[in-house]
């Protein structure tokens, strides 16, 4: 459970982190995402699962 704390937490940084430094690519980046067709959406999201799910297998085996 500490592990999904941390994870969570990692995850909020580094999404703060954009908002913080560069909220105008932050909006750029949203509005492309937002004329993205929701297909080629939803396999980028498969595709971070995956990796993310591989990284993790791999460090903590």
């Amino acid at each position: 459970m500490t592990d999904l704390a941390v994870a969570i937490g990692l995850v909020l940084v580094i999404e703060g982190l954009l908002w913080a430094v560069a909220p105008g690519v932050a909006l750029s980046m949203l509005s492309r995402a937002a004329q993205t067709p929701e297909k080629s959406l939803r396999l980028a999201g498969w595709v971070a699962v995956a990796i993310g799910f591989a990284i993790v297998w791999l460090i903590r085996g």
